[in-house]
């Protein structure tokens, strides 16, 4: 019992840690970027509402990106992209940003980065969780996350419940998928920061950066 309080204190600890240093850090912008303080819109859109072709990102676009904001490419990575894009087509944004998280079985997970559009604005964007996992302690990760059908940043902030069953998992990269109506993201997570906890309950996008994962 003993241990077992100690670990636990341990876990939440750096979980909190985590915490109080995402939210005392602010996000860097990719040179060109430039943060939004209202709400953004997708460059087009086709008569039908959706994005228009010229306005999403081919897959080879995809892999560069998210190459360069992981910092090295893997098979994981691609086999990852690959089933995005084969589950949903070409997503016509992306959110690049970090997480972190602590757990002990149920834990907090808690975000910031940045929406882009292609050829279009960025704005940053927050989220905050429950998460469900086996592990103890805390994390942080790199998140690159697909965005499909998402025609104004506004229709973001919401509760975005994960998809039972979605997570797939491959060479130490993991993906999952979040949907609300047809807006589907897809948050790619590598290495330390991949847990099966991930993929269950929900996660809350916000404007602001909030403490409360509700």
């Amino acid at each position: 019992m003993n241990a077992f309080r100690k670990i636990r204190q341990v876990g939440l600890g750096v979980g909190l840690a985590l915490l109080m240093g995402m939210a005392s850090t602010s996000t860097s912008f990719a040179e060109g970027d430039q943060p939004a303080n209202g709400d953004i819109q997708a460059p087009h859109t086709a008569d039908n509402g959706a994005p228009a072709n010229t306005d999403t990102y081919s897959a080879d676009e995809v892999r560069d990106a998210a190459t360069k904001f992981f910092g090295s490419s893997s098979e994981g990575l691609a086999k990852a992209i690959e089933k995005a894009f084969a589950d949903h087509g070409r997503p016509n944004a992306y959110i690049a940003g970090t997480e972190g998280g602590g757990a002990i079985v149920v834990g907090l997970r808690y975000g910031k980065g940045v929406l882009q559009y292609k050829g279009g604005d960025s704005q940053k964007v927050y989220w905050q969780g429950p998460s469900i996992g086996w592990d103890f302690g805390g994390n942080a990760s790199k998140v690159f996350t697909l965005v499909y059908n998402l025609r104004s940043s506004s229709q973001l902030f919401q509760r975005f419940p994960a998809v039972d069953g979605s997570l797939y998992v491959v060479a130490g990269v993991g993906i999952n998928y979040q949907k609300s109506g047809d807006i589907v993201l897809a948050p790619i997570r590598a290495g330390v920061g991949l847990r099966a906890g991930a993929s269950l309950g929900y996660v809350h996008y916000t404007r602001e950066a909030s403490v409360i994962p509700l």
